[in-house]
């Protein structure tokens, strides 16, 4: 597809869903409200580089046709120019194909692996990693779910990260390369002869639907238990049987939700949680047959693929899928995840336009 007719088709969309949310009548479905609200504020940004760049093509070329009898005007030419090639290659980018789910929030899930305890205690540092990071984003995160070990690392914990506005780059689109296996090598609090130890801990990212109705689940395909929720949470959590435990019959996923206060609320989330990860697997499954498909993309559908190394007596941090490496481990942990994320998503942008 050329760049003309791409940023035709978008201004048709844009203006389209423009003349849609003027329609008092959308609003009488929130939900079809709001998807047309998150799809115009994708494509703004879109729209608002064509303009820009269409002001400096019709700003160059006038400099250009004056200025053989004014040199002021000759001399603004070489700004104007690299003005409308920054300009136009950023056009290029955002029109080049890109993953429907950038824009979309997550469910994301730590688990440890095998090395017992310090296994557990990695997964809390993964999990308090990513929280920090969100909290640098000023993204709202919620525990969902969490079993601690012993020693008050995680065996397991879901957090759901939503950003607070509406983007063409979400938290999908910054925290989709997350999901594998992530690999440590430290001296583990447990080992007495200070010997270095490798563990490691699993991380799952599943771009969440708004809604869990778009995603058809058959009611009898459901085994629903309640419990008594356990942990943090105050008294009314942890004297009602709030906490609540769906499993999936055909599948066999399980998943649990226990820091609402109300077993509703629980059932609610829970049913979020499972459409998101039905969805991932659906998706990973269509993906799996079209393998050209994915050659462009950094993200592995195998999710037992070891992605990333955190070797703690060299503070260094080396994600083994580009290449990366870093010597501020201690920044990272603490959330400074950007240089790495960057370094992925530029690796990903490279290989579209390449296959573009």
């Amino acid at each position: 597809m050329s760049q003309p007719s791409a940023v035709d088709d978008v201004i048709a969309e844009y203006e389209g869903l423009e003349q849609m949310l003027a329609d008092p009548a959308l609003h009488d479905d929130p939900v079809a409200a709001r998807k047309a609200a998150k799809r115009y504020s994708q494509l703004s940004p879109i729209i608002a580089t064509y303009r820009k760049l269409t002001s400096a093509q019709e700003d160059l070329e006038a400099a250009r046709e004056f200025a053989y009898d004014d040199a002021a005007f000759a001399a603004e030419i070489p700004a104007l120019q690299e003005t409308v090639d920054q300009l136009s290659h950023a056009l290029t980018d955002m029109l080049a194909p890109r993953d429907p789910h950038d824009g979309d929030n997550i469910v994301l899930e730590v688990k440890s692996g095998e090395g017992g305890e310090e296994s557990a205690l990695f997964a809390a540092d993964l999990a308090r990693m990513y929280l920090k990071y969100a909290e640098k984003q000023g993204w709202k995160t919620e525990v969902l779910d969490s079993t601690t070990s012993d020693l008050g690392g995680f065996k397991d914990i879901t957090v759901s990260v939503k950003a607070r506005n509406d983007s063409p780059d979400g938290v999908w689109a910054r925290l989709k390369f997350e999901g594998g296996v992530h690999r440590v090598q430290r001296v583990p609090v447990t080992e007495s002869q200070g010997r270095i130890h490798t563990s490691a801990a699993g991380v799952y990212v599943f771009p969440e639907p708004e809604e869990a109705a778009e995603l058809q689940i058959d009611d009898s395909d459901l085994r629903i238990d309640v419990f008594r929720a356990s942990g943090k949470g105050g008294q009314g959590v942890n004297t009602t049987d709030s906490a609540v435990r769906i499993t999936h019959l055909p599948t066999g996923l399980v998943v649990s939700c226990q820091n609402e206060r109300s077993q509703l609320q629980n059932k609610a989330r829970a049913m979020q949680v499972l459409a998101a990860r039905l969805q991932a697997i659906a998706e990973d499954e269509a993906e799996a047959e079209n393998a050209a498909g994915r050659k462009s993309q950094v993200r592995t559908v195998d999710r037992s693929e070891r992605i990333r190394t955190y070797n703690f007596p060299e503070n260094r941090l080396a994600d083994h899928r580009i290449g990366f490496k870093s010597h501020n481990l201690d920044a990272v942990l603490a959330g400074e995840l950007d240089p790495v994320l960057d370094a992925l998503a530029d690796a990903e942008r490279q290989a579209r336009l390449q296959a573009e």
